[in-house]
């Protein structure tokens, strides 16, 4: 598939128009909008957007499953009038993501209508800036989880009729059951209504499978509180006692710097600690877990899910044959097997221009490899030395973790040609 969201003009003209829908139908939409509908060849929407529209003999197209398969036909289209006809606005959430990548912009016009966050955050008078917006429309409900936060307001796109009853089951599940649930269905026609209630005692069927959940968290004095701050309790995780220690994994997420859209690849991934921690501090990060044992893959699975980061791509096999192929990466953190042959070599090389290569080691061994690699590629190169308070019979004393030593190297920018 080719990306061609920032390529310019091809001459093909504005081909294709993705127009946004309401619960109004097409009296709301705009003349242009409607003007667009009305000289299009061909109509793709869902069965609710085409049933909107007279059938006057024109191509008609349903989204099928998997999606890919319509936007491969879109492809082929190139030069007719295509009309895409989606729910309220297509770049929230919506196929105008899909389609700017398949389509030169200068091919598209989009003419969005009110999403569901402006509906929403209409209804309850919330400001939309200070809202956050989550979707669950064909996602896992794990996602919930990244988003528990003491007094923070949710929109929440639903995947159906059956979504504000897991929500709030789940919610209750985790300590926040005084949370005020609002289930808006159909905003903006006639059919529209809320139900309203709390969390832990949500008694309401499910009702429109088209509806947004608006939440006002309220905490418990036993609910789950988790930062998207690095450092997370050593006991979010599940692990086999080799995972990268609280301390040093806030050290180590800082220094990866988690930038939006950057990808990270953890090598010899672990539990998964660094990745998630990656992917929790900045939602538009990506991550791939790279590791070898089934039994550490299955931890990681596990705790991505626990953490609100099921995204997380994991990646079996042992570095650095198992990075052959993977998308470069923006950064990379090798938490393990710093002095594996050609590992350093091929993560380096992989990298983006910018990028950051952080590795951690415990041996002495690994101290040695470090060294080299440093007095090749450059870098700095710190010690993290970590102790704890524990009990020392009736007082306490400290207890020093096993030192870290961790390398970070920035890759320079290319020179222009």
């Amino acid at each position: 598939m080719t990306d061609r969201s920032l390529t310019g003009k091809t001459g093909a003209g504005r081909w294709l128009s993705v127009i946004g829908i309401g619960e109004d139908g097409l009296d709301g939409v705009s003349s242009s909008a409607r003007s667009l509908i009305n000289d299009a060849e061909v109509l793709i929407g869902g069965e609710r957007h085409l049933a909107m529209v007279p059938d006057d003999g024109r191509e008609r197209l349903s989204w099928p499953s998997p999606l890919r398969v319509l936007l491969d036909q879109v492809d082929t289209m190139r030069g007719r009038r295509v009309c895409v006809l989606a729910t309220g606005d297509p770049m929230c959430f919506g196929i105008g993501n899909a389609l700017v990548k398949r389509v030169f912009r200068d091919e598209m016009i989009i003419i969005p209508a009110a999403s569901a966050l402006a509906l929403a955050a209409a209804r309850m008078g919330w400001a939309e800036h200070e809202v956050e917006l989550l979707t669950l429309h064909g996602r896992p409900n794990d996602l919930l989880e990244g988003y528990l936060r003491p007094r923070a307001r949710l929109v929440i796109l639903s995947d159906g009729s059956d979504t504000p009853g897991a929500v709030a089951a789940r919610l209750t599940q985790r300590g926040y059951g005084d949370s005020r649930l609002t289930v808006l269905e159909r905003m903006g026609g006639e059919r529209e209504r809320s139900l309203k209630g709390r969390a832990s005692d949500w008694k309401h069927p499910p009702g429109e499978a088209l509806n947004t959940i608006a939440v006002e968290l309220v905490a418990g004095p036993d609910a789950v509180v988790r930062p998207n701050t690095p450092g997370l309790p050593d006991e979010a995780f599940r692990g086999d006692g080799q995972m990268t220690k609280r301390e040093v994994r806030a050290i180590t997420v800082s220094t990866l710097q988690p930038l939006p859209r950057a990808l990270l690849w953890d090598v010899g991934a672990g539990a998964g600690t660094v990745a998630i921690e990656w992917l929790r501090a900045q939602r538009l990060c990506r991550a791939i877990a790279i590791e070898k044992t089934p039994e550490r893959r299955a931890m990681i699975t596990e705790n991505a899910a626990a953490l609100g980061v099921p995204r997380l791509e994991i990646v079996a096999g042992t570095a650095p044959d198992a990075l052959l192929g993977l998308e470069a990466p923006d950064a990379v953190f090798v938490g393990g097997g710093a002095s594996t042959p050609g590992l350093i070599e091929h993560c380096w090389t992989a990298l983006r221009p910018g990028g950051r290569l952080v590795a951690n080691v415990v041996t002495l061994e690994g101290e040695a490899a470090l060294l080299s690699h440093q007095a090749r590629l450059g870098g700095a190169l710190s010690r993290i030395a970590i102790s704890r308070a524990e009990p020392v019979g009736p007082f306490q004393g400290w207890r020093p973790l096993m030192p870290v030593t961790q390398w970070c190297v920035t890759k320079p920018w290319e020179n222009p040609s």
